[in-house]
């Protein structure tokens, strides 16, 4: 295998708010961001080996992008570049606790006109694990060259990582992403998902059992829910548990549960296991894991450049008496 991890789906702009200017405007800092990108950018601190898949616009922000990843040593022979469509943006808006939400420039983005003609096929065929998103089933045509690449990945016998990753604002109604996320669930064999994608999903609050319905249905290997600083719930086949979070310095959570997403990949590789042959007492390690990767991610400024390294992570632990 070439590649640890490779993923497919929206490479954009994040603009970070970063204080106010001397006339009380606010002002954005440009960071790269998109989930599939910042999981692989988590990977590759850890130093995975990691492709990309998308597209971007063939503009200064699409330039830029391409640059980033090349920085992280993500692979870029799978990123397309429009000459018609620009970059997608997000802007992040931020509350007193450091939570985020989004207004999305994409009518239409880049991201979104990826075919299934511009798919590097190879790229997949050559990765242990595939990672997609739900953002890359919102809009034709990159709806199609989604289930195509996933395809490609269960015809090979490649592991299927998946995040819905909900965005209600970039869906044309909530029916049509519930839909399309389940969808997406048929071939996925590790899933994570919050606690809201949860309830949205299962119109339940029982943890232990929609995880065991979502599992059975979709036949889904190991699913996991993130609560954020409380920590996460995990299924693996029969077994259920918890892992307490950890508490940190939060001052940017953009990028976090694709942090713990990353440290989630990163232990299952190093295991070596498909994610139902995990133990409880394995999943207690890579969950403790995932968490310290999250909770550290939360102490610097957007998605790609918060992700720390495997040094990093481990101290982090260290101190906190893991």
């Amino acid at each position: 295998m070439m590649f640890d991890v490779c993923a497919l789906g929206e490479l954009l702009i994040d603009f970070t708010p970063i204080g106010s200017s001397k006339n009380g405007n606010p002002l954005f800092e440009r960071n790269p961001g998109g989930a599939p990108a910042n999981v692989l950018a988590a990977l590759a601190k850890l130093n995975k080996k990691t492709a990309f898949v998308g597209k971007v616009g063939d503009d200064q922000f699409g330039h830029f992008l391409e640059g980033v990843l090349n920085e992280q040593g993500i692979k870029t022979a799978g990123l397309r570049f429009s000459k018609d469509v620009p970059t997608t943006l997000a802007f992040v808006h931020l509350d007193e606790s450091g939570d985020r939400s989004f207004s999305f420039y994409r009518n239409p983005g880049a991201d979104i006109t990826l075919t299934s003609e511009e798919l590097k096929k190879d790229i997949i065929t050559q990765s242990r694990i595939f990672h997609f998103g739900s953002l890359s089933l919102t809009h034709e045509p990159v709806r199609s060259a989604t289930l195509e690449a996933l395809r490609v990945a269960k015809e090979n016998q490649i592991l299927v990582s998946f995040d819905p990753n909900l965005r209600p604002a970039l869906w044309n109604s909530l029916e049509e992403a519930k839909e399309q996320i389940l969808k997406g669930m048929e071939f996925a064999d590790l899933v994570k998902i919050s606690e809201e994608e949860f309830e949205f999903l299962t119109q339940s609050g029982n943890l232990e059992e929609g995880t065991e319905r979502l599992c059975e249905k979709y036949n889904v290997s190991m699913l996991l829910v993130t609560m954020g600083e409380k920590g996460c719930f995990y299924r693996v086949g029969e077994e259920t548990g918890y892992q307490k979070g950890f508490k940190a310095a939060t001052i940017d959570t953009t990028g976090a549960g694709d942090a713990f997403l990353g440290g989630i990949l990163y232990k299952v590789i190093e295991l070596g296991l498909h994610p139902h042959e995990l133990t409880l007492n394995d999943m207690e390690q890579v969950t403790t894991f995932a968490n310290g990767l999250a909770a550290l991610s939360t102490t610097r400024l957007g998605g790609i450049p918060s992700m720390p390294t495997l040094k990093e992570v481990e101290e982090f632990l260290l101190k906190n008496h893991i």
